[in-house]
């Protein structure tokens, strides 16, 4: 090890800067790859699946409604019957929409991922009545007049439950783990995909196929790091003021408690490559470290050096969503104001974020300031530069139905664009803020 650490430094995660023709979105980031890791993730994916909900992967009992797919690698025969000729996603998102509402007796919905399946039950609502009108007009299919009037009565009652009245031998809802996809795993429960076990065959991180999922039946989110390739190391991360550590653990080394940032590397390049995926170490399965992913390096936020993490400013705003009566969080991100020059001249730099909601058509000023002081109660070095006037206080915005599925949708039109689209939490692109900027309500 210490000659391939010699032979391989370590090397950052690079973000290319923005261009100014706003081509170069993102940085450079692993597509899908039919490759070992991703085939492997997928057939323990399935057999865990299996295992737990056995009937979800009978003949019939599955639809997906993205043109993504949740598992790592094309499903294997019989799980995925040949298709008619066509282009890899050709299939349109409604198409696919209303092949599964034609499908009473669902066991699995599959998804790409959690943020891609709550744009599709918003559109659901957003459309549900020129979708029965297709499915009573038998477009296409045959006519099902039927199953039309089911899905008018299932969006009267509302969203809560919606997925169980639409497919009432639903049993588990499987979507691909991914960075960002917290908050809309916790509105699909909370709503839609109320009642609903919820399954990720594995976390893909920043450099692709990382984590397994072998456990369906326990809570989501703990992960098996796997040996093999790509070669996976652990950099142990620094609590506190500590120095940054000089060198990496092997899988077998990791402690139980300790926090890590991922480091892999790639097999095409030999680039050993930290992803700024930040993990902690669960407990162990034989040798290999279960996980829960904590975090993102790169998506911290410092307009004077303050570094708010990901997770801390997502635990913040969550807890001032909680104190908005009636509000449920959808989807949220941050833009240091200096990417949108909005500090107004001689004004302190602060932070916009732009937030989703359900259940709260307007934010009074009572309500925008809850989130500034639950940010100050959870960094105190926050709460000392906006004590000294260096920060202003977080400026909120509600946008309108459909702004992030919008920027979702330019994240994946990237010629960049990794797979799975990750979510950000952080904008660092001025096309993108400018682009949740225009689609403000209040």
């Amino acid at each position: 090890m210490t000659t391939f650490r010699s032979h391989l430094p370590l090397t950052e995660a690079s973000q290319a800067p923005e261009e100014e023709s706003g081509e170069q979105l993102l940085a450079p980031a692993s597509k899908r790859h039919p490759g070992e890791a991703s085939l492997q993730a997928t057939l323990l994916g399935l057999a865990a699946l299996n295992q737990a909900y056995p009937a979800a992967l009978a003949p019939g009992s599955r639809a997906c409604v993205t043109p993504t797919s949740p598992w790592p690698h094309p499903l294997p025969w019989p799980w995925c019957a040949p298709r008619r000729a066509g282009p890899p996603g050709a299939k349109d998102p409604r198409a696919l929409l209303l092949e599964a509402l034609r499908s009473l007796g669902l066991r699995a919905l599959e998804a790409g991922t959690a943020a891609e399946l709550l744009d599709v039950f918003s559109g659901l609502e957003a459309d549900g009545e020129e979708l029965a009108e297709a499915m009573a007009a038998g477009k296409p299919g045959a006519p099902l007049p039927a199953r039309a009037a089911e899905l008018r009565e299932a969006l009267e009652q509302g969203p809560r439950g919606l997925a169980l009245r639409l497919w009432p031998e639903l049993q588990v809802v499987v979507t691909l783990d991914a960075g960002g996809q917290g908050e809309a795993v916790a509105a699909l429960e909370a709503l839609w995909c109320h009642g609903l076990a919820f399954f990720s065959p594995a976390y893909a991180a920043s450099g692709g196929v990382v984590g397994l999922s072998l456990w369906p039946e326990q809570p989501a989110g703990h992960y098996l790091l796997p040996p093999g390739a790509p070669v996976i190391e652990l950099l142990p991360v620094p609590a506190g003021g500590q120095e940054e550590a000089a060198t990496t653990v092997l899988l077998a080394e990791a402690q139980k408690g300790q926090e890590y940032e991922l480091v892999v590397t790639d097999q095409a390049s030999l680039t050993r490559c930290r992803l700024g995926d930040v993990v902690r170490v669960a407990g162990a399965y034989n040798q290999c470290p279960v996980v829960r992913f904590i975090c993102r390096r790169g998506q911290a936020l410092s307009v004077r050096g303050e570094d708010i993490g990901e997770d801390v400013f997502s635990e913040a705003l969550g807890r001032a969503v909680g104190q908005w009566p009636g509000a449920k969080l959808l989807d949220h991100v941050c833009v240091e104001s200096s990417i949108l020059d909005s500090s107004g001249g001689s004004a302190a730099p602060h932070y916009e974020v732009f937030v989703a909601l359900r259940g709260l058509r307007n934010l009074s000023e009572e309500n925008r300031d809850k989130l500034d002081r639950c940010l100050q109660e959870a960094s105190p070095g926050y709460k000392a530069l906006r004590f000294r006037g260096s920060v202003g206080p977080a400026r909120v915005h509600l946008v309108g139905p459909g702004a992030f599925g919008a920027l979702r949708e330019a994240l994946a039109a990237s010629p960049a664009g990794p797979f799975p689209p990750e979510m950000p939490r952080v904008l660092r692109h001025r096309r993108l803020a400018r682009l949740l900027q225009g689609r403000v309500l209040c």
